[in-house]
């Protein structure tokens, strides 16, 4: 089933009863209910939203990702659960010992698998994605070679119609939107990495010592380019989208549902994110050599 994701833009008072979230309104509008096992993730937006102890306690039990917006209206904060699977000390533990030429090579994966979903954005929106091939075809054990970064400077350049774009977090739009969009794609990754009993925050490659979310960091990189289909959908069919407003937030939150191809079949991100952190315990574990990403093909 698919996990709902719900956003709260308005004051509210959120509360729970009988396994469902009760959600109550300032003024006389009617509460209403949602079953909390159907959610995957809550996005509380507004300044004036009260929520109960008992409520995040159901929810982060039912391993529900809650994120937390600032005053600016973008994620900042993450709730996941403690204890995210029954077999998590002895998860961690291969997390722990994870080799680096095991790093390396999962790193490796994980590169040519993001520049190959880049390739097949581009290859869609007519624009020439040769190179981006090339480089992912020849992407070494830890990307000695430094192709994610030559991938990139070739992706921003011709993805967007927009001269002089640059990616970077205080651009100029889109970059709002793929800042959005990325924070709710790192909320997903994040759960999934929880979920299968790993820490988010150990990474097979991203290490900065102020970074809580590196392991999301890394295993994001492939379906960064399912965000960016997003935002150029917004691009290509809005007016004016400097500012991020409600309705563009809620295109940006069907990033959990978008159907993606992994495995050879179609498959919700959010689940697919699932499939994925399995695969990277079960690398870190032995079982397995292969990491499985979704291809954007």
């Amino acid at each position: 089933m698919i996990k709902r994701t719900l956003f709260f833009g308005n004051p509210a008072y959120l509360s729970t009863k009988n396994e469902q979230l009760v959600i109550s309104f300032p003024d006389d509008k009617p509460e209403r209910t949602v079953p909390i096992e159907d959610i995957g993730m809550l996005v509380l937006e507004n300044q004036q939203i009260t929520i109960t102890n008992g409520l995040l306690s159901k929810l982060t039990d039912c391993k529900v990702a809650v994120v937390s917006c600032n005053a600016q209206h973008m994620p900042e904060g993450l709730l996941l659960p403690m204890n995210g699977h029954s077999e998590q000390t002895e998860r961690i533990r291969y997390q722990l010992d994870a080799s680096l030429p095991l790093k390396k090579n999962l790193w490796q994966q994980t590169v040519t698998a993001k520049i190959y979903n880049q390739a097949g954005l581009l290859q869609e929106k007519g624009k020439n994605a040769q190179r981006l091939f090339h480089l992912a075809k020849n992407v070494s054990s830890g990307d000695t070679g430094n192709h994610e970064a030559q991938a990139a400077a070739h992706y921003w350049q011709h993805l967007f119609d927009i001269p002089e774009f640059n990616r970077g977090q205080g651009g100029i739009p889109p970059n709002n939107l793929l800042n959005y969009g990325y924070a709710i794609l790192r909320a997903v990754i994040a759960r999934a990495l929880v979920s299968s009993g790993m820490l988010p925050q150990v990474g097979i490659w991203h290490r900065n010592k102020y970074n809580a979310y590196c392991l999301a960091d890394d295993i994001m990189e492939p379906y960064r380019p399912y965000v960016d289909l997003i935002v150029c959908h917004i691009v290509d069919n809005t007016d004016d989208y400097t500012e991020l407003t409600v309705d563009l937030k809620k295109e940006l939150l069907n990033i959990p549902a978008l159907d993606v191809q992994i495995d050879g079949q179609k498959s919700p991100l959010m689940v697919a994110a699932s499939r994925t952190t399995s695969s990277l315990f079960e690398c870190f574990a032995g079982i397995s050599r292969k990491i499985i990403y979704p291809d954007y093909g």
